[in-house]
C-alpha cells in the first residue's frame, strides 16, 4: 500500500510562527504576575487571550511587545528576539492598549504623520487616506483628541497601530467605546488583516462573544498560568461536565469559577 505524502512533499509548509513565548515569566517583587507561559501564534491566525481580571493578560502582552521587560523567558516577534533585538522586533508589531494614549495638541492626521515618520513610510499619504476611510474618520482628520468621542479616539489609536502594516498585532479590548457600526467594522478589519495580510494577532477581551466569533484559537489564562489552549472545538473535546453544545462562556466559567487569580491584567 503506497504511503501518504507528507505536507512538505506536497509543498504545503506550515505557516510561519510570528509571535512566540517560551517560559514567559514576570515577577514584581514576590508576586508572580505571569508564570512560565508558552504561547505561539502563526501567520494568519487570531488568538483570543481570555481570563478573569488580574489573570496576567495585559502583562503578557506588554512583555511580548517589549513595553516592560520579562523576568525570564524567550520572546520572539517575526523571528526577532524582543530582548536582544528590540528595535527590529518593534518594527514588526503593533500594540493597541485598552485606553488610547493620544497627544492633546496633535490632530488625528498629525498623529498618523508622526507615526509615518517614525516608520519611515514613503507612501504615507495613501496609507493615511485609506485608514481614515476604513475607520470612518475622514471627517475627523483635523480634530484634536479633546473633540473626539471615546470610540473615535480608539479608532485613531488603531489607525496608528495599523499604519505600517505590522506582521504581529496585539489588541487589548479593541471594541471599547465603539458603537454597533464601529464594532462590525472593527471585526471585519481585524479578520481582514489576518486572512489577507497574513498578520498574527493576539486579541485580549472580556467580550467572549467577540472572541468566539473571530478568533481561530483560544488561550485561557488565570493566576498568570495557562489553563488550556486550542480551537474551541478542541478545548470542548478535552473537558468533561460541560452542558450540551457549550459556548465559550460555558467553557470559560467551567475553567475559572472559584479559582484564585492574583496578578495584573
Amino acid at each position: 500500500m503506497p504511503s501518504t505524502p507528507d505536507s512538505t512533499a506536497l509543498g504545503t509548509a506550515a505557516p510561519q510562527i510570528l509571535i512566540e513565548a517560551r517560559g514567559l515569566t514576570k515577577r514584581y517583587g514576590t508576586t508572580t504576575a505571569v508564570d512560565s507561559l508558552d504561547l505561539e501564534v502563526a501567520a494568519g491566525t487570531i488568538l483570543g487571550l481570555v481570563g478573569p481580571n488580574g489573570a496576567g493578560k495585559t502583562t503578557s502582552m506588554r512583555c511580548l511587545t517589549g513595553i516592560i521587560p520579562a523576568t525570564s523567558g524567550v520572546l520572539r516577534v517575526a523571528g526577532r528576539d524582543v530582548e536582544s533585538e528590540p528595535l527590529e522586533a518593534k518594527r514588526e508589531l503593533a500594540f493597541v492598549p485598552d485606553t488610547p494614549h493620544l497627544f492633546d495638541y496633535l490632530t488625528v492626521e498629525e498623529h498618523l504623520r508622526f507615526c509615518g515618520r517614525i516608520h519611515q513610510l514613503p507612501d504615507i499619504e495613501a496609507r493615511i487616506d485609506r485608514l481614515l476611510a476604513e475607520f470612518e474618520l475622514l471627517e475627523r482628520r483635523h480634530h484634536l483628541p479633546g473633540a473626539l468621542s471615546r470610540g473615535m479616539r480608539q479608532k485613531a489609536a488603531i489607525c496608528m497601530g495599523f499604519l505600517h502594516d505590522p506582521r504581529a498585532i496585539f489588541l487589548d479590548e479593541p471594541l471599547t467605546g465603539l458603537d454597533p457600526s464601529g464594532i462590525r467594522n472593527m471585526k471585519q478589519s481585524i479578520r481582514r488583516r489576518a486572512e489577507e495580510g497574513g498578520a498574527a494577532i493576539v486579541l485580549s477581551s472580556h467580550q467572549l462573544e467577540l472572541v468566539d466569533e473571530i478568533c481561530d484559537e483560544i488561550f485561557v489564562i488565570q493566576g498568570g498560568r495557562k489553563l488550556i489552549s486550542g480551537s474551541l472545538a478542541a478545548i470542548r473535546a478535552q473537558l468533561t461536565g460541560l452542558p450540551a453544545d457549550p459556548t465559550l462562556e460555558d467553557v470559560f466559567f467551567h475553567l475559572t469559577e472559584g479559582q484564585p487569580h492574583p496578578g495584573d491584567g
